[in-house]
């Protein structure tokens, strides 16, 4: 683990997990709290809560699979598991001063589907309407339904946070200020990982700071920092 200091105010730390640079697929997390997988290397806990200087890490697995960032969605006020977690539902609802609920979806690949702050939520534009409504009252915001550069898996393209979001190069200006205007906070056009457009797979963030995969290089972390950060960073 390497890290690169931006601002005192926003850090970014490069972080593999498992040999991985794919950081989002494992990790989820708000301005509050975070989540990892159970069987995550010693040291993970440390580096998360000191980047992203969340209340509480927790680690757990989500229908008995290690990818975290993939199976679930949410914000400071709740966070939404797919169906089939019941168990890890009730002990997250223990452990987490937030609301945790299970979405009635066919899908369970929620963070691929769901991207929120504390603003709003964008959805998949097939998400179920009793899903939709489900979204509203954990997560505790407005939600949209679109699909943007054409990819309807909008949890994938994007990383939104309360202090600004970063999505799949190909997003044109109009889509930009769509997502501006929803989630209330500026946003930038990026990649990560060396050229990877699917954003969240080796990025997560919050208002306080970021994880990015181990490939990610100092242009892109610099955009991240213009994008999540607030002002221009400082790359490797």
């Amino acid at each position: 683990m390497s890290s690169t200091s931006i601002k005192s105010a926003f850090q970014v730390e490069k972080l593999n997990l498992y040999g991985n640079p794919n950081v989002g697929v494992y990790v989820a997390a708000s301005d509050s709290y975070a989540i990892i997988p159970e069987d995550a290397e010693a040291g993970v806990e440390k580096v998360v809560m000191e980047v992203l200087k969340v209340d509480r890490v927790v680690r757990v697995k989500i229908l008995d699979t290690r990818l975290v960032g993939v199976m679930v969605a949410g914000n400071s006020n709740g966070l939404l598991l797919p169906q089939g977690a019941e168990d890890e539902a009730r002990f997250l609802g223990r452990v987490l001063s937030v609301n945790v609920a299970l979405l009635p979806s066919r899908n369970n690949a929620l963070g691929n589907l769901i991207v929120a702050n504390d603003k709003a939520a964008l959805v998949y534009p097939g998400l179920e309407r009793e899903a939709v409504k489900t979204v509203e009252d954990v997560l505790g915001v407005e939600v949209f339904k679109s699909s943007i550069a054409g990819i309807g898996a909008v949890g994938s393209i994007i990383v939104v946070t309360n202090r600004g979001g970063i999505v799949h190069p190909e997003a044109s200006e109009e889509e930009l200020r769509f997502l501006e205007d929803i989630f209330k906070v500026p946003f930038e056009t990026g990649t990560i990982n060396f050229g990877i457009e699917f954003v969240r797979t080796g990025l997560v963030a919050n208002s306080y700071g970021a994880l990015v995969g181990e490939d990610t290089t100092g242009p892109e972390i610099a955009r991240i920092q213009i994008a999540l950060g607030g002002g221009v960073g400082s790359g490797e």
